[in-house]
């Protein structure tokens, strides 16, 4: 319990912005939460409900810049560009492919594994209590090649994974087979690595959490933020709704909605919308026996309530226009073509946005020159993974307690 109670507004009611307030409840603060639609809408409802300690390796890896219009170009690559959207998208891209080399990559890398680095334990400890911790599901996780080559060729990636202290085994043959037989026949190499696990209901889990959230005192409001109210360079307040909300600080944590509300904060921030899509496949007649990569199609296959979940294709367009078909039907194709003889009574789609800055960094920490000015957001495709220690470092800071991470390579001020 900290000595000077505070109330504290959170924009944003996905992961990240419940996660913060669950931390901060317990460290004995009001709490409101304000969302233009409701706990667990976005992209926090839509991942690939895998708690992926080991995805700290950034889409900007050495090679991408030779890589990237062939991808672009092929049908069967999971990358998507709706052209029309490029000269606005260009300057963003840029910056974006400056970033993939070795060093950087290695740079982003450290960064981001301090994030997701323990994320398991992370959610335990969020949810303990709450209601939410039925979705916890403790699991391996395995990327799965055609064969060892294949693995070879991501070799720089696991090297950095083995530098934030991931540790694997490696299955081909039969003893692959053994450990599950559901894949293709061309399939045949694993890397599985232990301590991680999945979310059963991603929407639900985090309504659930947001349910807690209220019943144990905090407010939550259903509408948009419109501005921010300051005086001698301290938040008093939220514009939302028709109302002005009084608080002692804010965090900004709406995923990729947070880049328009952090300028007028005085924060610019280069982000845009990685357009993410799934499709859900209902009462399968088999599942694999955990969450895993299929790297040839760069997407996942998660077991969730119900259904099996196909995720994973990147398409730049922005926020404005609807589904792509294309995006949609690679993933199917990919499933189909990863576990031969899947079938299923019902197919559901679904398409949202991942905010993505443009050094691949979430962007933590109070905004220079505005006191109790927090910010919480672009976590790229690791958001449900990162959250639960995203929130409670954001907790720690508006406590004025020194987190047991170097958050200074999350800081807002780069962006200053």
């Amino acid at each position: 319990m900290t000595q000077q109670r505070k109330t504290i507004a959170i924009v944003g009611a996905g992961i990240i912005g419940v996660s913060t307030a669950i931390w901060l409840q317990r460290d004995g603060h009001d709490v409101i939460l304000i969302d233009k639609a409701g706990p667990g809408e976005g992209a926090s409802s839509g991942n690939g409900g895998i708690l992926a300690s080991c995805s700290s390796v950034p889409v900007t890896g050495p090679g991408l810049i030779r890589k990237a219009p062939k991808m672009l170009f092929s049908p069967d690559q999971p990358l998507f560009l709706r052209w029309g959207y490029l000269p606005k998208l260009a300057p963003w891209l840029m910056r974006y492919l400056s970033n993939a080399n070795a060093e950087d990559t290695r740079r982003i890398s450290r960064a981001v594994a301090g994030i997701v680095g323990d994320s398991l334990n992370d959610h335990l400890a969020l949810s303990a209590g709450t209601g939410a911790e039925k979705w916890i599901v403790p699991s391996d996780y395995a990327y799965i090649y055609n064969d060892r080559a294949h693995f070879n060729q991501d070799a720089f990636g696991w090297q950095l994974r083995r530098e934030n202290g991931v540790v694997w085994d490696e299955l081909e043959g039969d003893a692959f087979r053994a450990w599950d037989d559901v894949f293709a026949p061309e399939l045949g190499f694993a890397v599985k690595m232990g301590d991680h696990g999945r979310i059963a209901d991603p929407a639900a889990y985090v309504k659930d959490l947001a349910k807690h959230v209220v019943a144990q005192g905090g407010r939550l409001v259903t509408a948009a933020v419109d501005d921010f109210v300051q005086e001698n360079g301290q938040i008093t307040g939220v514009r939302a709704g028709g109302e002005t909300i009084a608080c002692d600080a804010v965090t900004v944590t709406t995923g990729v909605w947070s880049g328009p509300l952090a300028k007028k904060l005085g924060l610019s921030v280069p982000l845009e919308a990685e357009r993410g899509y799934h499709i859900e496949l209902w009462d399968p007649n088999f599942m694999p026996k955990t969450p895993v990569m299929v790297a040839s199609g760069k997407f996942v296959a998660t077991p969730m309530d119900g259904r099996l979940r196909l995720a994973g294709v990147v398409e730049f367009g922005g926020i404005e226009a609807g589904a792509s078909k294309a995006p949609l039907n690679l993933l199917k194709k990919n499933g189909i073509s990863a576990f031969p003889g899947l079938k299923w009574k019902e197919m559901t789609e679904w398409m949202g946005f991942r905010p993505a800055p443009a050094d691949s960094i979430p962007v933590i920490g109070e905004i220079p020159g505005i006191k109790g000015a927090y910010t919480g957001f672009g976590h790229h495709h690791i958001g449900l993974t990162g959250g639960p220690k995203t929130g409670r470092l954001l907790a720690q800071m508006i406590a004025g307690r020194q987190p047991n991470v170097d958050v200074s390579v999350y800081s807002p001020a780069r962006y200053v």
